[in-house]
C-alpha cells in the first residue's frame, strides 16, 4: 500500500530501478514521487529506460515539479550536479518526508539539513520486507548495470534482507 507522504527523488534511484525493471517498488511504496524538472530532464536525456520512466510519469507515479534557483539551490550547485542540487533544495523547501538519493555527497547534504533519505538499495529492502522480488537478483542486476555496491554492503544488505524471507 503506498504511503501518502512527500517523496522527492534525484535521478539515480529512479533510473536504476527502471534499469532493473523495479519501478513498481516506487508505485507500491509511495503514492507518488516528485522530481525537479532538472531531474526529469536528466532521466529523459539517457537512452536507457526512458519508455518505462515515461509510463510511470504518465500514470502520475513520478511527477515533475518546477524548482526555483534560490540561494540554497545555488549553494548546493557548488558541490553537487544540477539534479542533485535541485532535488535537495526542493526537498528542503517542501519539507519532504523522504528524499531518494544514492550519491555520497548528496546524501551528506541531506543529512546536514536533517532530511530523511534512502536510495535504491533502501527501496529494494523495503520491497523485500513486503515479500516483493528477489533481493540477491536485484542487487546483482544493479551491479550488472554499473551500480557500484561494495562487497561488505552487498553482504550486509543480503543478511538484513534475509530476515524478511519466508
Amino acid at each position: 500500500m503506498p504511503v501518502d507522504e512527500v517523496i522527492v527523488s534525484n535521478t539515480s534511484p529512479l533510473l536504476n530501478l527502471a534499469l532493473i525493471d523495479r519501478l513498481d517498488c516506487v508505485e507500491r511504496q509511495f503514492s507518488s514521487v516528485e522530481v525537479p524538472e532538472q531531474v526529469w530532464a536528466e532521466l529523459m536525456a539517457g537512452e536507457d529506460a526512458v519508455p518505462e520512466l515515461e509510463r510511470y510519469h504518465d500514470r502520475g507515479v513520478i511527477e515533475s515539479v518546477s524548482v526555483a534557483e534560490t540561494d540554497l539551490f545555488r549553494e548546493f550547485l557548488r558541490e553537487l550536479d544540477l539534479g542533485e542540487a535541485a532535488a535537495l533544495a526542493y526537498a528542503i523547501e517542501v519539507d519532504a518526508d523522504l528524499c531518494l538519493l544514492d550519491e555520497r555527497e548528496a546524501r551528506a547534504g541531506a543529512t546536514r539539513h536533517d532530511l530523511d533519505r534512502t536510495g535504491v538499495i533502501g527501496i529494494l529492502l523495503r520491497g523485500a520486507r513486503n515479500g516483493e522480488g528477489d533481493l540477491r537478483d536485484e542487487l546483482d542486476s544493479l551491479r550488472a548495470d554499473g551500480f557500484w555496491i561494495g562487497e561488505d554492503l552487498y553482504q550486509r544488505v543480503l543478511e538484513s534482507g534475509s530476515a524478511f524471507d519466508s
